[in-house]
Parts: C-alpha cells; sequence; structure tokens
C-alpha cells in the first residue's frame, strides 16, 4: 500500500471539516497533495460529493424546520427558501464553499483505521497517511444507534432507522410503531401519521419544555453541560436529553399517540408493556446515532464507562487527537468554533 504525508490528516469533509480546512490555510498550512512542506494538510472525506450527511436528510426536512445552519468561515449563506429541502440547500453552499476556498480534499475515502506506529498512521482507502495530527469530523450520521429487542430478528414487516428515511410515503396505509424521543422521532412521526396508523414508543416520559426556550440561551446551557461530561470522560447524550422536548405544533401528534416502550417485538407485531398485543407492520427506529470514531479503537482512547475525556478540542489520553463535531461542538456553531481551536492548538504544538 502506497504511504503519503501531511502535517495534518482532516477526517470528514461536512460542516466541521471544512472549518478546520479554512483555518488550516489561514495559518498557512498548503495542500498535502500538491507536495511536501513543513506544514501540509489533507482532508479525507467518505462522502462522494459535498454537503456531508445533510445530502442524505429525509425529504420532508425543509430549511424552515431545520434547528439552523451557522455560515462557514469566510463564505455567508445565501439568502434562505425555507420551503426548500435542506438536503439540497445545505449541500449546495457547502458546495459554493469548496469552490471558493478550494481545500485539498479527497473523496470518497473512507478511513478505516488510525495506528500509532512511531507516529500516527491513517489507513484507508485511498492509501496510507503518515501524519503529526489528526482532526477528526466524522459527525454522527454513520453510526446510526440501533436498539436490540427480544424478537426483533423474527419481524416480517417493514424496518427503518431515520439514517434509512426518505418519506412518509414509504409507510403508506401501514400501521407503524416509531421508536424514540427526539426531535426527528416527533417530526417523522406527525408526519406519517398523515398516511398510516401511527404508535409511539420511548423508553421514558417525554420532557416537553414549556419555558419561554430561547435557542441562544439554551444552547450555552448544554455546551456547559457537555463540555463538562466529556471533560470528566463521561460518555455523551442526545441533544435531547440536555434541553428536554421543544413543544412544537408537532407535540399534539405525539402526546396522543404515546405508549410506554414495548417489551418484544414478534412476527406481526409488538408486545405491549401491559401484556397485550399490537399489530403493526413496520418499525422506524428514531433512536438516533452516536459518533462514528471506531477508525479510532486502535488508539485506546475511551476509558472505563466508554467516554474519551477531553480538553478543548484535544482527546487528553493523546493531544494529537483533535475531536470536532463531537460533544459540546455538535452544532453548526460549535463545530466552527471547533474547527478553529483545533488549529490553533496544533499551531502552538507545532511551536513547541
Amino acid at each position: 500500500m502506497s504511504e503519503r504525508s501531511a502535517t495534518v490528516v482532516v477526517i470528514g469533509g461536512g460542516q466541521s471539516g471544512l472549518s478546520a480546512a479554512y483555518h488550516l490555510a489561514r495559518r498557512g498550512f498548503t495542500s498535502a497533495l500538491e507536495g511536501d512542506g513543513d506544514r501540509t494538510f489533507v482532508v479525507l472525506d467518505a462522502e462522494s460529493a459535498a454537503g456531508g450527511a445533510w445530502q442524505h436528510r429525509w425529504e420532508s426536512l425543509r430549511m424552515g424546520t431545520v434547528n439552523g445552519i451557522f455560515d462557514l468561515p469566510g463564505l455567508a449563506q445565501p439568502p434562505i427558501d425555507e420551503a426548500e429541502p435542506s438536503r439540497t440547500a445545505v449541500p449546495r453552499y457547502f458546495e459554493a464553499f469548496e469552490r471558493t476556498f478550494d481545500p485539498p480534499i479527497l473523496r470518497p475515502v473512507e478511513v478505516t483505521a488510525v495506528h500509532d506506529k512511531d507516529g500516527l498512521v491513517v489507513e484507508s482507502s485511498a492509501g496510507r497517511w503518515r501524519t503529526r495530527a489528526i482532526i477528526n469530523a466524522t459527525g454522527t450520521w454513520t453510526n446510526p444507534v440501533r436498539p436490540h429487542y427480544p424478537g426483533l430478528e423474527t419481524f416480517a414487516g417493514l424496518q427503518l432507522h431515520t439514517h434509512d428515511y426518505v418519506s412518509a410515503e414509504q409507510f403508506v396505509g401501514r400501521r407503524v410503531a416509531v421508536v424514540g424521543g427526539g426531535i426527528s422521532a416527533v417530526q417523522q412521526l406527525e408526519e406519517i401519521d398523515r398516511v398510516a396508523t401511527t404508535f409511539w414508543y420511548t423508553r421514558r416520559e417525554p420532557v416537553w419544555r414549556t419555558d419561554g426556550f430561547e435557542p441562544e440561551v439554551a444552547g450555552r446551557e448544554v455546551i456547559t453541560q457537555v463540555t463538562a461530561d466529556v471533560e470528566a470522560g463521561r460518555p455523551t447524550g442526545s441533544v435531547v436529553s440536555y434541553t428536554g422536548l421543544l413543544r412544537t405544533p408537532f407535540a399534539a401528534t405525539a402526546d396522543r399517540k404515546r405508549r410506554p416502550m414495548f417489551t418484544a417485538i414478534e412476527p406481526y407485531g409488538v408486545r405491549e408493556a401491559d401484556g397485550s398485543f399490537t399489530t403493526v407492520n413496520a418499525i422506524l427506529w428514531a433512536t438516533g446515532f452516536k459518533a462514528a470514531l471506531s477508525h479510532l479503537d486502535p488508539l485506546g482512547l475511551r476509558n472505563e464507562q466508554g467516554g474519551i475525556r477531553m480538553i478543548g478540542t484535544q482527546v487528553a489520553a493523546d493531544p494529537r487527537i483533535h475531536l470536532i463535531g463531537f460533544g459540546p461542538s455538535q452544532s453548526t456553531v460549535g463545530a466552527n468554533r471547533a474547527g478553529r481551536d483545533a488549529v490553533a492548538a496544533i499551531v502552538r504544538a507545532l511551536r513547541g
């Protein structure tokens, strides 16, 4: 396998990865694709086109209903059409950013493993890369959480995860169990309910926010809580586990449909918590995602709790590894700041 080198390898070409690429270029790093040097970088992106995970969002997720997309550094977003699907609007914006700043991106490239062999070595479908620092920006989309319940393998109907959900048309005329307590579950439940019979299952009673929800204030609160968790090395939960659910127009449908979590799955339905049986022929697992970090497993970064202790963007156990779009920087504004902070930390380390 061929081996190339870059001072910094950025893994992932979504919002976090593009932010890191911008700040690397601002700090004088040049393309590792065009030659060697003291400060070079490359972005390895698993997607086949610009847009990160946004190009895979479901059709009905419009710009007017997403939680907000913060500007990439150096390029303001064009005027937003709230009726346009996010799966086309956001990738078009990311593509414009790439045309403007021309970061050294290789795609589609799958990173399979990172080893420490007299320095960091990144194994990928584009060969081996030797590097001094890694900015990991792989997000969560490729690591959907798929819970296991007794009898799951016996189910004779349709099963999809939010990762695979395209539109409610996939469920027309069916009896659908929607599983999950997050924002995606509530939104998808409401639209599927227009064309199907639905039931909503959550492990815990939903916590609806009824106070005056201010995104900026709530965002600061969540960042503080998540930062405390990652600095202590605790595994982080979903966004909703920190914020609660905002009572939107979708909530009325959710309230009517909510049931305690079923205890088992049978070929033609689910066994309810009270022992009764409900016939369903489709299950939508709106059960969220976790950070896609399996390629870093050879480095042994996780602690006994399964968490990764962080200091800023750096992994405490290996400061050469920076995680952005992770923990407190999962939001789009957080991803931008984390990209800048990771690059600043790398520059300091190189000077030292």
